[in-house]
């Protein structure tokens, strides 16, 4: 009786143990990538365009964008900041309010003057992502990214039609 509990046990643990393996490493890019985040404040002031992704661990979407952004990190160091920003972290509450997060992920796009360009609600492709990055760096006219099917979804506004009426907390992925 012994052993068949002692089996039980360890395949249990097995099941969990496979199951919950991507939901790590996951979250450890997730975290990893904010530990490397600059300060906001320094990454708008360096002179390289920012871009500010307001996450939570919780977001499947956040999670699913992790890789992407981590890539896209790496292709353009030194000529693009990312700075990653837990919505559950009390130390970003005036900056989710400041730029009226309303879900999660949310992207907001700064010129290398740290001027706010545009913001982006929902998940966003890898391609996506390196043609926004692309414009940011070269210093043009951020795409509509709503011109695609996929984002029905999801939102992509510039700067200048933002409206700060509602500032309600980020809780969804729409």
């Amino acid at each position: 009786m012994e052993r068949f509990v002692l089996a039980s046990v360890a395949i249990i643990l097995g099941v969990l143990l496979f199951f919950l393996k991507g939901q790590v490493s996951t979250d450890a890019t997730l975290s990893n990538l904010a530990d490397r985040s600059l300060d906001p404040e320094v990454a708008l002031s360096n002179g390289r365009p920012t871009i500010f992704e307001f996450y939570a661990d919780w977001c499947e979407a956040c999670q699913e964008m992790s890789s992407d952004m981590l890539e896209l990190e790496a292709q353009n160091l030194n000529k693009l900041d990312l700075v990653l920003l837990n919505v559950d972290n009390p130390r970003w509450l005036d900056l989710i309010e400041k730029y009226n997060v309303k879900g999660i992920p949310q992207l907001n796009f700064f010129s290398s003057e740290g001027k706010l360009l545009g913001a982006s609600i929902g998940i966003r492709s890898f391609s996506e992502l390196k043609v926004v990055a692309k414009a940011l760096i070269m210093e043009e006219t951020l795409p509509n990214l709503l011109n695609s099917e996929e984002l029905k979804h999801s939102s992509f506004e510039l700067a200048t039609s933002r409206s700060n009426e509602n500032s309600s907390k980020p809780m969804s992925h729409s």
